[in-house]
């Protein structure tokens, strides 16, 4: 499954390097006529990224989010700052259908644990943004990326095998808005490691071979943004793609 990406600031669609937001780029002032044509052309998740609720919770956009669930036939899956029940609420209210949480899962486990029993596995996306080691180890980054953790991707995953973990978003840092491709070695890993999982690649799409390479190792799904966002190829061009690509057996 391909899932197309809109990050929002404001209520405009705007990308961040590397998740700087000193270095953003404003694509558009609404939102809903870019997720009307992904959903044309075939797409049925939305990818939706509230950067002022990560900034700050009490600026979530809300009032973008629910007119985008209303609005279209995809369902959606949001992400930005969730801390609370509370929020997670909000978002479902708003017509969300799974929530995206990212930090909290290193900092307050316990509590994602809960949220995964109470709502379930389909309503949950664990984020893992990693910054990869000189020896090739995936850790944790939290806090949008400015600290890393000491905890490891595999370790931060089987922390939640027990309650039912199911879909996991991984995303690279260094790969992340560079438009360099994916990288295809840590999603092969995942997908070896955690079959039961549907792991969501996220971060570096530039070309429709590398749309290709994730689809030859059995990756379940791949968010696209900047790729979209920049006309590298149609969302029309990537499903095909994606389509008539030959996966593992």
């Amino acid at each position: 499954m391909l899932i197309p990406a809109l990050d929002l600031i404001g209520g405009e669609v705007v990308r961040l390097q590397q998740g700087d937001f000193s270095r953003q780029t404003t694509f558009a002032s609404d939102p809903l006529p870019i997720a009307q044509a992904y959903a044309k052309a075939g797409a049925t998740w939305l990818h939706v990224v509230d950067l002022d609720g990560a900034r700050d919770p009490a600026q979530r956009q809300l009032t973008s989010i629910t007119r985008l669930a209303e609005a279209l036939p995809m369902q959606l899956q949001v992400g930005g700052g969730l801390r609370t029940r509370a929020d997670l609420e909000q978002l479902f209210d708003c017509g969300v259908k799974r929530v995206v949480i990212g930090s909290l899962a290193v900092q307050q486990p316990e509590l994602v644990s809960a949220w995964l029993n109470e709502f379930g596995s389909e309503a949950i996306v664990l984020s893992l943004d990693v910054s990869i080691a000189d020896d090739g180890t995936a850790y944790v980054a939290t806090h949008g990326w400015q600290q890393t953790s000491d905890l490891t991707l595999t370790d931060a995953i089987e922390r939640f095998l027990p309650d039912g973990l199911r879909h996991v978003l991984c995303t690279d840092i260094a790969k992340d808005g560079m438009l360099s491709g994916y990288n295809s070695a840590l999603y092969q890993m995942l997908q070896q490691r955690y079959p039961q999982l549907h792991v969501q690649a996220s971060g570096g799409a530039a070309c429709l071979d590398d749309l290709r390479q994730l689809r030859a190792i059995g990756c379940a799904s791949a968010i696209l943004g900047k790729a979209l966002l920049t006309q590298q190829f149609t969302l029309e061009e990537a499903m095909t793609c994606w389509q008539n690509a030959l996966s593992p057996a």
